[in-house]
């Protein structure tokens, strides 16, 4: 049942969040929000990022705030490279056309991301949370350095994809698409090889999700969660690059999952 005694805080532009502990608790259906209001700027942004607390509301909503415990993540080192994976990874390093860019197409891939949502089916979310706002938010952010697009390219073409927002060593999912077989996979597979090389532990990927997990994602306890974001999000920011070099380790050192 709702709790009833709670009231959410409503912020106004620029005031400070909330302790994190104060977010709706397990026994709340919105468990994890933390307040509403204020405003989406690149310096909110960062603030809410840098405490763990994420945006994310619907059309004709005021935004939401969340900071959901446990938190799901995932540890780089522990990604499952299922054989079918392996082997479409293997086709699409052999093939000349193919290729993963880091950061030449943030717009078609925030873009393309919200269209995906649109047109799920799934009935826990309908429409999409990449709302027009969230998308001039992310765009804002990118140019400022801390969002990031992992792209899948095909004979010059975009089929696939994800966005990410990185502080430091600390990195955050937000979305993928796909209009190609595996090629989100692909992205996400070129995503953990850039972590594993610059030494970047784990992607936060907010809430648990079947999918998530037969990725090797699993739920850790908001407070040691918090504890990585403040030591990693002051570490010095890798170059966002990709190689095809760093392929390698993941290829050649798992036993994919069948």
């Amino acid at each position: 049942m709702p709790r009833k005694t709670l009231q959410l805080p409503q912020l106004l532009p620029g005031e400070a969040f909330p302790p994190v502990d104060q977010a709706w608790g397990p026994d709340s259906p919105a468990c994890g929000l933390l307040a509403a209001g204020g405003q989406l700027d690149v310096a909110t942004l960062l603030r809410a990022y840098n405490s763990g607390i994420f945006p994310w509301f619907s059309e004709g909503q005021r935004i939401l705030w969340w900071c959901t415990d446990p938190r799901m993540v995932l540890d780089v080192r522990q990604f499952k490279l299922r054989r079918s994976l392996k082997q479409a990874l293997q086709r699409f390093r052999r093939e000349s056309d193919c290729e993963i860019r880091i950061d030449t197409a943030f717009e078609q891939v925030i873009n393309a991301c919200a269209q995906s949502l649109r047109g799920s089916s799934m009935a826990d979310a309908p429409g999409t949370w990449i709302v027009p706002d969230m998308i001039n938010a992310y765009r804002a952010l990118h140019r400022a350095g801390h969002a990031h697009s992992v792209e899948t390219w095909v004979n010059d073409t975009l089929v696939g994809g994800l966005y990410c927002v990185a502080l430091g060593k600390a990195v955050f999912g937000e979305s993928m698409f796909s209009v190609q077989t595996d090629a989100s996979k692909i992205a996400l597979a070129a995503l953990v090889c850039f972590c594993r090389h610059h030494g970047i532990e784990l992607i936060d990927c907010q809430q648990n999700t079947g999918h998530l997990a037969s990725l090797g994602a699993k739920e850790m306890a908001r407070p040691a969660f918090l504890a990585h974001i403040k030591t990693n999000a002051e570490q010095p920011a890798p170059q966002w690059f990709f190689d095809d070099l760093y392929w390698q380790e993941l290829l050649t050192s798992d036993i994919p999952t069948p």
